[in-house]
């Protein structure tokens, strides 16, 4: 088989589903709770809550839209089911290892604030754990399988978050 071929069947980190689905379902499924499930607290948001709610959204959009684009000027996978071509280790990139996932966080705890969902903000440790077990540690484990040597001192230079 070529080198060619064999790049094909090359899956990455072979991520089973796409990482804003944990971050969209949490928050979805934390409104719900509070909307119809018996939520022993109740937050109330007033409309500074609500504004500094959706700025948290906007800039974490802005965040993630910025580690995109990126990978794509590096022209490397921005999916994580298929194979990163080289460590991205400018822009963004030079202040975390995760800006999208970062970003995510920013505009899941946006969200929280906009929906004033206490079971959503509870929700997000689960969130950031699931992410880090079935996402971001077999990014990690394919990033130091392809580029060990590279990859070692980016991780010894820049944080995990930020």
């Amino acid at each position: 088989m070529t080198a060619d071929a064999t790049r094909t069947y090359d899956r990455g980190p072979d991520v089973k589903f796409p990482p804003p689905l944990l971050f969209v379902g949490g928050l979805g499924l934390g409104v719900l709770l509070d909307r119809f499930g018996r939520v022993p607290f109740e937050i109330t948001a007033p409309s500074l809550v609500t504004v500094l709610g959706l700025v948290l959204g906007v800039a974490g959009l802005a965040i993630v839209y910025t580690g995109i684009v990126t990978f794509r000027r590096a022209r490397t996978a921005v999916y994580p089911n298929r194979p990163a071509k080289r460590v991205v280790q400018h822009g963004i990139y030079a202040y975390t290892r995760n800006p999208m996932y970062v970003g995510m966080a920013v505009f899941y705890i946006g969200g929280v604030l906009v929906t004033a969902s206490l079971a959503a903000l509870v929700l997000l440790p689960v969130v950031l754990r699931v992410l880090h077990v079935h996402v971001i540690a077999r990014e990690e484990r394919h990033l130091h399988a392809a580029f060990p040597e590279e990859y070692a001192a980016y991780c010894a230079k820049v944080g995990r978050w930020w």
